[in-house]
């Protein structure tokens, strides 16, 4: 039987992050009846490519910075001396293969200044893509711009992504459920802040609904972050009391092949993360010929981040020989091939 963490009733923000980590490496932590979709989503196989594998382009541009490949490495964590060792890790190989990098939620930082070492990778990855991270909840509680750039300024981050995770946050003892006003909010924060902001879930998708909701409140990019993959809720349940006792609350959400479907319908030039699940090269093929500019992983890493920094960037040195491969046989010579309007 898998180990689970214990329950903790009441445990501080830093515990809490702690307990996420060990909840998340459990294979209960992860959609049990829904699937991303992306599995379902046709891939061409052409036996006559007329291609080169190894001219087969990857490189492209996100929020005005290089990428060697579309691929961003996911918010996970932050606050501990755990977390810490994680995003180290993490941040190496980013730096090493060219890739962007998502924190995880700074909110325990911000609160806690002896947490903030855990979140600054800079001396690690002078020249990436580095996203910071605020829970949206937290713009009724007090936050507003002012705690988003302190937040980007004390990790050099490029942009700050704002999360929505109503459901995992209704699942949470004491957990932020008064999400009344909070659309308005980010309008008001986002024309507030200088700093380029993403809005994304946790892992329970956003769809058509809060794309035309934010449309036009300033956004730099969406991150769909679908179902399919860890469901936050689980996680929450998992960490705090040791089970999963509502799991079919646990597994609602919007598969993330849907998503990108739903966003890119309302909101054709927005700049669009797929994430949720996605476990290879073909995941990300499939997602960035639905719609989505770049795709972001982060589960897959977490056990390897606990490892060293080699082992982080050779997965992904796998993954992105899988999406080449994949545009390879299906006759793409490079990601604008892949735009559904091409």
């Amino acid at each position: 039987m898998t180990a689970r963490p214990a329950a903790v009733p009441g445990a501080d923000i830093q515990t809490r992050k702690l307990r996420h980590i060990e909840a998340c490496l459990l294979p209960e932590s992860q959609y049990q009846t829904v699937s991303t979709g992306l599995e379902a989503v046709p891939w061409p196989y052409r036996a006559l490519p007329e291609l080169n594998l190894a001219d087969v382009e990857l490189s492209t541009t996100f929020l005005g910075k290089p990428l060697s490949a579309p691929v961003l490495i996911g918010a996970m964590t932050g606050g501990a001396e755990k977390s810490a060792l994680i995003n180290r890790n993490l941040a190496i190989a980013a730096q090493h293969l060219g890739l962007g990098l998502m924190l995880g939620s700074q909110r325990v930082m911000l609160e806690r200044p002896e947490a903030v070492s855990s979140f600054q990778v800079r001396e690690y990855a002078p020249d990436i893509l580095l996203i910071g991270n605020l829970g949206a909840a937290q713009l009724l509680k007090g936050y507003g711009a002012a705690e988003i750039e302190r937040a980007a300024e004390l990790v050099d981050a490029d942009a700050l992504a704002i999360h929505l995770n109503p459901l995992q946050e209704a699942v949470q003892t004491g957990g932020d459920t008064n999400w009344a006003g909070l659309a308005q909010r980010l309008r008001e924060v986002a024309a507030q802040t200088k700093l380029p902001l993403l809005l994304k879930e946790v892992g329970h998708g956003l769809g058509a609904g809060v794309a035309r909701q934010v449309a036009g409140a300033g956004f730099a990019a969406l991150d769909v972050a679908g179902a399919g993959g860890t469901s936050w809720a689980r996680v929450e349940q998992l960490s705090e009391l040791g089970e999963v006792r509502s799991p079919d609350l646990c597994e609602l959400g919007i598969p993330t092949a849907q998503a990108v479907r739903e966003v890119r319908g309302a909101l054709p030039q927005m700049p669009l993360i797929a994430s949720g699940g996605i476990r290879s090269g073909l995941d990300a093929a499939r997602a960035l010929s639905l719609g989505a500019d770049v795709v972001a992983v982060a589960r897959p890493l977490l056990e390897h981040a606990l490892e060293s920094p080699e082992a982080v960037e050779a997965w992904l040195a796998n993954f992105i020989q899988e999406l080449r491969v994949a545009l390879f046989v299906g006759g793409y010579r490079n990601l604008a091939a892949l735009k559904p309007s091409s």
